[in-house]
């Protein structure tokens, strides 16, 4: 990976470019990956570069549906692999969630790769490898193992196609979805719609996991029964909104 110094004002950026262009090389990501990574970016300067409110409170009704569900389920595709495999890993530990990997561009040899990648950070199981379930879908996403997606009661689905998010929706399935793109069909579709950059999110998710695992059923219970997807995309525009407001009249436009 190419040396780039920590005090570079795109370090972050740079740094998960560079992670994208390694899992290019390595096999596990495909070169539509940072096509993905780019548009993603985009959406991060909008948002400041920062995990907001709303979508902290996303992240933490999220954890909730997982440690209430009986099958929860953390998909995973060629960026996240490339990006926080370490996260992933980690997040399915504490919360006591499966991985499956489930590909657009899907080939036996970027399944197993990643398969790979996973349990070199730890992971136990990983689903993907052997997946017999089809959703009703014309690409490979819908190709799904049936102890995993096909039968999950909850399903993170990071950096999503939109056209699956719905599929899984009208399965009667939770999704949970982390989209920098507050009107992507993905973040319109899903239960719940985390507008943060997925390093940040998932980062965030471990947290709220350590500290909501204790909680008690009616507690966890609450707080879905307070969420507003709605509410919280509406108030992600309005972060949007009033930050380019803001850096336009800090620059006299």
């Amino acid at each position: 990976m190419t040396d780039i110094p920590k005090d570079h004002p795109r370090y972050e950026s740079l740094i998960a470019r560079e992670k994208i262009v390694e899992g290019i090389k390595m096999g596990i990501t495909s070169q539509q990956g940072l096509v993905a990574q780019g548009r993603g970016e985009s959406f991060d300067y909008l948002l400041g570069e920062k995990t907001t409110r709303s979508a902290a409170i996303a992240e933490r009704a999220a954890v909730a549906h997982i440690l209430l569900a009986e099958n929860p389920v953390l998909s995973v595709n060629g960026n996240t692999a490339a990006l926080v495999p370490e996260s992933l890993v980690a997040l399915a530990d504490i919360s006591g969630a499966t991985l499956e990997v489930n590909l657009f561009h899907r080939t036996a040899s970027r399944v197993h790769k990643i398969t790979q990648l996973l349990k070199s950070h730890g992971a136990g199981k990983v689903l993907g490898g052997k997946a017999e379930k089809r959703l009703d879908l014309s690409h490979d996403r819908a190709i799904v193992d049936h102890e995993g997606i096909f039968s999950a009661d909850v399903v993170l689905v990071p950096l999503e196609d939109g056209d699956r998010c719905q599929k899984l929706m009208e399965m009667g399935k939770t999704v949970i979805t982390i989209d920098l793109n507050p009107l992507s069909r993905t973040s319109l579709s899903a239960t719940i719609s985390i507008v943060d950059n997925v390093t940040r999110a998932l980062q965030n998710m471990i947290e709220f996991t350590k500290d909501m695992k204790a909680e008690k059923e009616e507690k966890l219970l609450s707080i879905i029964e307070e969420y507003n997807n709605n509410m919280i995309l509406s108030d992600t525009l309005y972060n949007i909104e009033e930050k380019l407001k803001s850096d336009a009249k800090s620059r006299g436009i």
